[in-house]
C-alpha cells in the first residue's frame, strides 16, 4: 500500500473511531456520495484530496510530499440554530481527533486542519441541510519515488 493512502486510511480511522462517541453518532464514510437522507448525528466524508507539492531529498532519494485530503461535513435538522450548532460541535471534534494523534498512528509526520468552507444543502424532498468541507495537509516522507 502507499503512503498515501496509508495516510488517508489512517485519517479516515482516526475519525471512525474518536467520533464514535458522540451521541448520537455521525456516519463516517471515505469517499462515498452524500445520501439524500442524512443521519441525526451528522455525515462526515474523507475524500481522497491531492498532493500539493513533492520535494525531492537526496542522497538517498526521498521525497517529502504535501498532501491535502479533505474532510466533509454535512448536518441536517429542522432549524438553522441546531444546524449551526451541530456543524460547529463536530468541527471541534474533527479537529480535536486530529490534533490528539498528529501522525495518525504513525501514518504521516504531521496531520494540520485548515480553516473550514461552508455551505447550505438542499435536496429535493429532504430537510435543509448545511456543510461544511475541511481541508487536512498530511505530511510524510516516501523513499524512492513520490508515488511510493
Amino acid at each position: 500500500m502507499s503512503a498515501r493512502e496509508t495516510a488517508i486510511a489512517a485519517l479516515h480511522s482516526q475519525l471512525v473511531t474518536s467520533l464514535a462517541v458522540r451521541n448520537p453518532a455521525p456516519t463516517v464514510l471515505r469517499g462515498e456520495t452524500i445520501p439524500q437522507r442524512i443521519p441525526a448525528g451528522g455525515l462526515v466524508v474523507v475524500r481522497d484530496g491531492e498532493t500539493v507539492e513533492e520535494t525531492p531529498i537526496l542522497s538517498p532519494l526521498a521525497w517529502q510530499v504535501e498532501h491535502r485530503a479533505e474532510v466533509e461535513i454535512t448536518v441536517a435538522s429542522a432549524t438553522p440554530t441546531a444546524r449551526n450548532t451541530l456543524l460547529d460541535a463536530l468541527l471541534v471534534d474533527v479537529a480535536a481527533a486530529i490534533a490528539a494523534n498528529r501522525t495518525l498512528g504513525g501514518s504521516v509526520e504531521w496531520a494540520q486542519p485548515g480553516s473550514a468552507s461552508f455551505d447550505d444543502v438542499e435536496f429535493e424532498g429532504a430537510a435543509a441541510a448545511r456543510a461544511a468541507a475541511v481541508p487536512v495537509t498530511l505530511w510524510f516522507t516516501v523513499a524512492g519515488s513520490p508515488l511510493a
